[in-house]
């Protein structure tokens, strides 16, 4: 997709988030303010509780269109705690807490991931696991860890090469392939107690996007509805 028609389809997409915030009763009234690049949603502001971010967050994943929903707002004023694992050069948000195995300017806590994240459990709000899995040999213990340390209600951000586009090839340290499909496995139980819970699993002509919560504490797993609505 060229510029000018990112551009247009952010600013397209902008207008109907601010519709749905004017006339949806569960969200009128919230002090949020969202913003689009490249269809995903990026979202500030704050909300009275943690229902009112979960109502948000469904309900703007529900435009055509949208990719993920990334949002920093704050829960009762108390602002959220998100990690960026394996952040490199880049991280998502500068208050994010990077870890990642090299040094750098961007990187706050030093980390071997293939050995653990080294986080309490239950301790963050959101991960950002952003071209990372594909240069992994097996990425089921990270996000076995991503599960762990995400507390109730948080989201996993995974961003990755989708595998019929030459970026997923390009790269002689991409170890795996990701589709779409790939989180239609992570999203069934399979008796570890690790599922996810898809909150929007998507893709454009290049990078596949994944917002996921743990099914834990009260959240259960997608039923087949939920997951016809994500995956073949």
């Amino acid at each position: 997709m060229d510029r000018r028609r990112r551009d247009l389809v952010d600013r397209d997409l902008e207008e109907a988030a601010a519709d749905l915030l004017a006339h949806d009763p569960r969200l009128r009234g919230l002090d949020v303010r969202v913003c689009f690049d490249g269809a995903v949603a990026h979202v500030e502001g704050d909300v009275p509780d943690a229902a009112a971010l979960a109502v948000l967050r469904e309900r703007l994943g529900q435009l055509a269109g949208v990719l993920a929903v990334w949002d920093r707002v704050r829960v009762a004023g108390v602002a959220p705690r998100v990690v960026d694992l394996g952040c490199g050069g880049t991280k998502q948000h500068r208050d994010n807490l990077g870890l990642d195995l090299s040094p750098g300017p961007m990187v706050d806590v030093l980390a071997d991931l293939s050995r653990g994240v080294p986080l309490a459990d239950e301790s963050v709000d959101q991960v950002f696991v952003v071209h990372v899995l594909e240069h992994l040999a097996d990425y089921l213990p990270l996000l076995r860890e991503c599960h762990r340390i995400l507390r109730p209600g948080g989201v996993l951000h995974v961003l990755a090469p989708w595998w019929r586009h030459v970026n997923a090839v390009a790269d002689p340290t991409h170890l795996r392939l990701i589709d779409v499909a790939t989180f239609k496995h992570l999203c069934r139980p399979d008796g570890s107690g690790r599922c996810w819970f898809p909150l929007l699993v998507t893709r454009d002509e290049s990078t596949v996007y994944a917002d996921l919560v743990p099914a834990k504490d009260g959240i259960t797993p997608a039923d087949e509805r939920r997951l016809a609505r994500f995956f073949d």
